[in-house]
């Protein structure tokens, strides 16, 4: 079997570096700057125990398809469509993002989908280099057919990540784990726009508040922190590298970069969206959707925000009322 793995960033080449430490055949999809420096110099993966360059076959675009070909797309979410296209139809396509709308478009163009609830603190800001900050294995892993369910691949699947210095589990409800990870990411604007400031604890309280009312509303089940911390356990912490710890999550790191983009309106925007659908209002998620879209369109810096102007912006909304 061969991991195709693309979006080689934080979590994918984390992923890719792992299987291929694993022994396992992996193909890393990158582009630009960091798949040249992945083609010339190697993927330089570094660790709280470690920091090593592998040398895994990289490419820019597809390649003739094998038997045996697994996709992983490790895209950011507004990247899904175009980065699936080129791709054979018949391959299976497992989605290791952040947000719960992947799967449903990757199935729309391919048969066999998979989603993947990922928990692997990662960070990709250099071409070529990705800290995976995750210890003594570098992450967790559910995987699980989409809709629901679990098949031989998807067993294969976690056996191939639980030997390869990550946790793999096969969950048959891999989308409760995912609504679950949706509430957390719903933080990451707040993180993006005001960097990690202790003052904006309420507003991650309200957006994940928010988030739970609208999924409870929906009758849509989710996983808990707690759930998370146990399955966890002892195999998967977070450590500094360096003396450094990480500098931010997947929203800030796609402001560091200047991207331009970022998948606000994937996490928060899907609490927005459902809200919206069921009569409920949502004003703390759509202003953390609006500004975070904002902040990637104008190329503001992570951080720039105050937690007092955040916080202005939402009540203004909340006191404007739904319509």
């Amino acid at each position: 079997m061969r991991y195709i793995v693309i979006g080689a960033g934080a979590v994918g080449g984390t992923i890719g570096a792992r299987l291929h430490q694993g022994g396992h055949d992996v193909l890393l999809v990158a582009r630009g700057a960091h798949y040249e420096t992945l083609r010339e110099r190697g993927l330089r993966l570094i660790t709280p125990g470690s920091d090593q360059v592998i040398d895994i076959p990289a490419t820019d675009g597809p390649v003739p398809a094998r038997d045996g070909d697994v996709l992983i797309v490790a895209t950011k979410s507004q990247d899904t469509v175009a980065a699936l296209d080129p791709w054979p139809r018949h391959l299976p396509v497992v989605c290791a993002q952040n947000g719960v709308a992947n799967e449903r478009t990757a199935l729309r163009r391919f048969e066999r989908v998979y989603g993947m609830c990922v928990w692997l603190p990662a960070l990709h800001t250099e071409p070529g280099v990705v800290a995976a900050y995750g210890w003594p294995r570098s992450g967790l892993l559910h995987v699980g057919r989409y809709p629901y369910g679990s098949d031989e691949l998807a067993k294969q699947i976690a056996t191939d990540l639980d030997r390869s210095h990550l946790v793999g589990v096969t969950s048959t409800e891999v989308m409760r784990w995912k609504h679950g990870k949706l509430l957390t990411n719903l933080t990451n604007a707040v993180e993006a726009l005001c960097g990690p400031d202790p003052a904006a604890r309420p507003l991650l309280d309200q957006a994940r508040a928010e988030g739970v009312a609208v999924l409870e509303a929906a009758g849509i089940p989710y996983s808990t922190p707690r759930e998370e911390r146990e399955l966890r356990g002892d195999r998967v912490d977070m450590r500094p590298i360096g003396g450094e710890a990480r500098g931010g999550g997947s929203s800030w790191q796609s402001l560091a970069k200047g991207s331009g983009s970022i998948e606000a309106d994937h996490l928060n925007g899907e609490i927005v969206l459902l809200g919206r659908e069921l009569g409920l209002p949502t004003p703390v998620n759509e202003v953390l959707q609006r500004e975070a879209n904002r902040f990637a369109r104008e190329r503001r810096r992570p951080g720039s925000m105050t937690v007092e102007e955040l916080t202005a912006l939402i009540g203004a909304r909340s006191s404007y009322g739904f319509r």
